[in-house]
């Protein structure tokens, strides 16, 4: 029987480069305490082997709570770790070749900023979209211009994907995100950059599924 694919509601991206307190594993401890169904593990630079393994230990973590546990960029680290799927930007690996790679039972997300990208993403066969920046966002220095809540829910009614919003998402916002048709949205600084990441993730969850639509899963 073939195992269906998670796509999470509540994407928690781990962050050490805006932060520093906490580790990548620490944040996504935390994150799955306070609801988080997803944690995405960016990171941008440094020794493939300390990527490798701090991804077998969040691994671990998201198995164990029975979240679904995604890498940013890396296709050999996702390899690598078991993960149970993969995050691609526009200029990342090419995404119809991570599926020939990962097969057809792995998550493979991709990011888009507009119509057209999203369109590119659909066809290539993603199984998820990341969609943004939705509102202005310090947290991605790759950011490109805000898309705003118009073009998120034009989005939404163009592809019968999941769709995640992305970029300057915050508790006040939420409501109109998850009104436009978003699947859930995916943070980082609003988790990672706060005093107690555990409290800030179960307050978004709270207003996620408040506001959101269907229960959780």
């Amino acid at each position: 029987m073939k195992k269906e694919k998670k796509i999470g509601r509540l994407h928690i991206l781990t962050d050490t480069e805006l932060q520093t307190r906490y580790s990548h594993v620490a944040l996504a401890e935390m994150a799955v305490a306070g609801g988080a169904d997803t944690i995405q593990f960016r990171q941008k630079s440094g020794s493939t082997r300390e990527m490798i393994e701090t991804a077998k230990k969040m691994k671990k973590v998201c198995a164990a709570s029975g979240a679904t546990f995604i890498v940013n960029d890396r296709l050999d680290v996702a390899i690598a770790s078991k993960a149970d799927g993969i995050h691609l930007g526009q200029d990342d690996f090419p995404i119809p070749l991570a599926r020939k790679i990962l097969g057809d039972g792995r998550i493979i997300g991709g990011s888009a900023a507009t119509l057209e990208e999203a369109a590119i993403c659909a066809e290539e066969g993603v199984d998820y979209i990341g969609f943004g920046p939705v509102f202005p966002t310090g947290s991605k220095s790759d950011a490109g211009p805000v898309s705003g809540i118009d073009i998120l829910g034009k989005t939404v009614r163009a592809f019968p994907l999941p769709i995640i919003a992305i970029g300057g998402i915050s508790e006040k916002n939420i409501p109109e995100i998850m009104h436009a048709g978003a699947h859930g949205i995916a943070v980082i600084s609003a988790v990672c950059c706060r005093d107690d990441p555990k409290e800030a993730a179960r307050r978004l969850f709270e207003i996620l599924y408040k506001k959101g639509s269907g229960e959780r899963g």
